[in-house]
């Protein structure tokens, strides 16, 4: 059966759409008549991609530049791509995430081990230094899970939303996590970053009445993709042995999932499970707490919500045509 070209028209910037989830939603969009800018960090992934989207199609279809998420540089310069390769961007699918080491960090060290090796050092040299010298903290390590999974989520979509806006409007499909709801032991890390994520995106429940922006989220269990990382072989435990034990949905169901975030255009502020078994289904949020829901308060929120409508707006408007002139394509 022919698939329907639904999205004739529309342009899509994927991150992390070099392999995986991320590929296999541009798959799907390019066979519903969409072009994709695939954002990655690894440079062969994504133009193989590019490459094989493009000789499927026959035309240029797809179009491939380096990002590293976790800048608003790279987010602008994505955006701006697309832009200039396909006249605007309609749908943003920020896909692009890190798992491994990240996951878990509460029992590594803080200093992947040297800070013991100094202390004995330390404890046996008749020379006074500072044990502290020359120890390699590993602060970045420790933070990667939140800056890529939460923050680089985060600034992806600001940008995304510029570009939306001045577009008329769109969607933007944060890639999520069961886990973002749940929690697992040996998982610390990856937990917060999705959690942080999955209230993220159930702020924007006024955002389509600013610019005609939805922004949702995929909270996918994990896939029949999941491979464990090297890092993840090399320390061992038990979360080895759980990994195949896990309940696992399938990339065809993520992609059914994203498709009907972006076709569906009453879904907003969700976060849609994607569950072992081909459920999709939404997950309700958690309700207002009875003693915080005061009468005053409710009709103060009522008021609230329209005037931050109308505040936004007016910011959201002044601010587009300077975004524009700071960044816009010039030729």
């Amino acid at each position: 059966m022919a698939i329907e070209k639904s999205l004739e028209g529309k342009v899509a910037v994927i991150t992390g759409g070099g392999r995986g989830l991320g590929k296999a939603v541009a798959v799907a969009l390019v066979e519903r008549g969409a072009k994709v800018v695939i954002g990655n960090t690894t440079e062969s992934q994504g133009l193989a991609t590019v490459e094989e989207l493009n000789n499927a199609a026959g035309s240029k279809v797809a179009a491939f530049k380096r990002t590293d998420i976790t800048t608003y540089k790279d987010n602008i310069e994505l955006f701006q791509f697309a832009e200039k390769e396909f006249g605007g961007v309609d749908i943003a699918y920020l896909n692009a995430g890190v798992a491994g080491s990240a996951t878990d960090i509460i029992f590594t060290p803080p200093d992947g081990n040297f800070f013991f090796f100094i202390r004995i050092l330390a404890m046996h040299s008749q020379t006074q230094f500072n044990i502290y010298s020359g120890i390699n903290f590993l602060d970045e390590k420790d933070s990667r899970a939140v800056e890529v999974n939460t923050i680089g989520t985060m600034k992806g979509t600001k940008i995304a939303m510029l570009h939306l806006a001045k577009r008329g409007g769109g969607v933007i499909i944060a890639c999520s996590s069961t886990l973002g709801s749940n929690a697992v032991p040996s998982m610390s890390a990856y937990v917060t970053s999705k959690h942080g994520l999955n209230g993220w995106v159930r702020s924007f429940s006024l955002l389509p009445q600013i610019c005609n922006v939805r922004v949702n989220a995929g909270n996918n269990n994990t896939t029949d993709m999941l491979v464990p990382t090297q890092d993840i072989i090399d320390r061992g435990g038990p979360l080895l042995d759980l990994v195949d034990k896990i309940p696992k949905t399938t990339s065809e169901n993520v992609v059914k999932a994203v498709l009907t975030l972006i076709e569906d255009e009453t879904r907003n502020a969700q976060t849609l499970l994607v569950l072992p078994g081909d459920v999709i289904r939404e997950q309700e949020p958690t309700a207002p707490l009875p003693e915080t829901m005061t009468p005053e308060f409710i009709e103060c929120m009522g008021q609230y919500a329209g005037d931050y409508i109308q505040f936004h707006k007016k910011e959201l408007e002044e601010y587009l045509p300077i975004y524009e002139e700071k960044y816009g394509n010039k030729d």
